[in-house]
């Protein structure tokens, strides 16, 4: 009777499983490297947005404020997008997995990233950052702005990255996609800035390809 007993069990835990991982009718479960993904970076794009408003707000010079301008629009909506996704899934917008667990083989079909620690998002400046961003002023500030967005776009180009390795879900393959290539972008452009500002940016994140 034991070895029937022992196939039932592990039917029942693949089967929870899968339901965490695809919930009832093929949509991304709790732990799914979707859900992760969205509820992570709605968080990460949450800071973006708050660091383009405090340099905005400083009035500076007239490039730094477009590009304020065109991260605020563009990450409020894809902010609101994931969590779009998560209501459309009928997941919670908040979870008790630690942050990056989808990515750093804490959650169910995550995979170990390089440089990615569970808890952790990357390229996330610290409160002592933001308060240093908020006080500078002038030239120090744009130069602290750029720096940190660099390094924060960075870690969004990593997220990105590793949800491209761990899904094949259309919509949320195709945001991941446009943030790596728009990510990119603006990173080469505030390295330009930061140039003319007589400035480096941070010592990278990513890993060298």
């Amino acid at each position: 009777m034991r070895k029937p007993i022992l196939i039932i069990c592990g039917v029942l835990v693949l089967a929870v499983a899968a339901f965490l991982l695809f919930g009832r009718d093929g949509t991304p479960g709790d732990t799914s490297p979707e859900a992760g993904f969205a509820r992570d970076m709605a968080t990460h794009h949450a800071q973006a947005v708050d660091m383009a408003f405090t340099i905005r707000d400083k009035g500076p010079a007239k490039e730094i404020r477009s590009l304020a301008f065109d991260i605020i629009n563009t990450q409020a909506n894809q902010r609101g997008m994931f969590q779009g996704w998560l209501q459309q899934w009928g997941l919670s917008q908040a979870t008790d997995q630690p942050p990056m667990a989808w990515m750093s083989g804490h959650g169910h079909g995550a995979t170990p990233g390089a440089g990615v620690t569970a808890g952790k998002m990357p390229g996330m400046a610290s409160p002592q950052e933001l308060t240093e961003l908020k006080q500078a002023q002038g030239t120090q500030a744009e130069v602290l702005f750029l720096q940190l967005m660099i390094r924060h776009h960075e870690g969004g180009v990593q997220m990105s990255e590793g949800l491209l390795k761990l899904s094949a879900r259309g919509e949320v393959v195709g945001m991941a996609q446009k943030i790596v290539q728009g990510q990119s972008g603006e990173i080469k452009l505030m390295t330009e800035l930061l140039r003319q500002r007589g400035a480096q940016p941070l010592p990278s994140i990513l890993t060298p390809k």
